[in-house]
């Protein structure tokens, strides 16, 4: 009985699982699992996208199963072609070994550390020699690469496919072989991929892995997925008002989707909430809900609270930045900008604020500041901007009384 209900669990928001019966077997056997997914670090930050899939692992996690996050450090350098219409821009060491220390940070704001292995995939293939990689290439025709969707269209329409680009799968694939995974979760994107790795197994005499696909998500334009390349999407390090901002941002037939992929509530309470709405209450409560839960799950309940506030102070009172009261700020020396930001709670912490500045998602005076040295003067007032919904009009004045002293 406990077995059907682990299956029902976790097949639950699962698009396609390949294949089904095998997966029921592994789950019956009562084998711990050896449940894999892989990340390419491209991009510092991980996504409201990326949880989807993450979610799904501490599910594994908490039935008892070994979690494996293969962090692609890798297969990054390569770039992943699935979805892309050109071939990818190499990405340098330096800036995939900087990206994969935060995607390891971050993803333990949702795995328990203590029960998660993160495996870097360059650990098996930097070991492969010449001869290796030509075996495996032998693994697989290239009509069988063309029968990838986006592989197809290019070709058809004379667009270049780099050689090294069908490596991809095929590196992906072997690290199912690394780590004999039972198990590996991806994106409905990722089917040909995930399913390259059942191939390769079966060449090494390896029992299959269990291929599972979940659902992507929409960015925040509602169209294209959420990626970070697009400026689409809602990271789960960004500030909680950021985060909250961007949450209440999303139209209304968009909500219910991010509801329904990314809301820890019963499918109960959601019901309830869709039947409000359509009896006529206004989508927004139920938006502010939904964006609460999902800060405090990434900060906490206290900073969800403070960002619906100032989330209303603003956009309930329709504050503009011209609409903006002259704050005064007293010092006997102006710190530096990250120690401002922090003092009129436009970030929860300086640590946050300079990281921002060197983003560039501060401004002051509507021109972009990246230097976390930047100086402010007395005596001059300041329009402060960070991200795209914090705002504060300053003015410093010197603390003569402490000078005296």
């Amino acid at each position: 009985m406990q077995h059907d209900l682990n299956i029902s669990d976790i097949l639950q928001g699962v698009e396609e699982t390949l294949v089904a019966e095998e997966l029921k077997e592994k789950i019956n056997s009562g084998k711990q699992l050896i449940v894999k997914a892989g990340f390419d670090p491209t991009a510092p930050d991980l996504h409201l996208g990326h949880t989807i899939l993450i979610n799904k692992l501490k599910q594994f996690q908490e039935l008892g199963h070994q979690v494996v996050f293969i962090v692609g450090d890798y297969t990054a350098m390569i770039g992943d072609p699935t979805g892309k219409n050109e071939t990818r821009k190499v990405v340098t060491k330096e800036v995939v070994a900087n990206n994969a220390k935060t995607y390891q940070e971050q993803v333990f704001k949702i795995l328990d550390p203590e029960k998660t292995q993160v495996r870097y995939n360059s650990e098996w293939l930097n070991k492969l020699s010449a001869r290796d990689l030509v075996m495996l290439a032998g693994k697989c025709t290239v009509a069988r690469m063309l029968e990838r969707d986006d592989f197809s269209k290019r070709y058809k329409n004379n667009q270049a496919i780099a050689i090294h680009e069908f490596l991809y799968p095929l590196l992906q694939g072997y690290d199912s072989v690394a780590i004999k995974a039972d198990i590996e979760l991806g994106g409905t994107d990722q089917k040909f991929n995930l399913l390259m790795g059942r191939t390769l197994q079966k060449e090494h005499r390896q029992p299959p892995q269990i291929v599972m696909t979940l659902p992507l998500i929409e960015g925040l334009d509602g169209v294209k997925k959420m990626s970070k390349s697009l400026n689409n999407y809602i990271g789960i390090a960004e500030n909680p008002q950021e985060m909250f901002g961007k949450l209440m941002s999303i139209n209304d037939d968009l909500m219910w989707r991010y509801i329904d992929l990314l809301s820890f509530e019963s499918v109960d309470i959601i019901q309830e909430w869709k039947d409000e709405v359509n009896n006529g209450a206004n989508p927004k409560d139920v938006k502010v809900k939904f964006a609460r839960e999902i800060v405090a799950r990434f900060h906490d309940s206290e900073q969800a609270v403070f960002a619906a506030l100032s989330f209303e102070r603003q956009f309930k009172d329709k504050l503009s930045p011209k609409d903006l009261k002259l704050k005064e700020l007293i010092y006997s020396a102006i710190p530096k900008l990250a120690n401002i930001l922090k003092d009129l709670e436009l970030v929860t912490s300086t640590s946050e604020a300079m990281r921002l500045i060197r983003q560039g998602g501060v401004k002051v005076n509507d021109d972009k500041i990246q230097d976390i040295e930047h100086k402010l003067h007395f005596s001059v007032e300041y329009k402060l901007q960070v991200g795209k919904r914090r705002f504060a009009l300053v003015k410093f004045r010197e603390n003569t009384k402490i000078l005296k002293a």
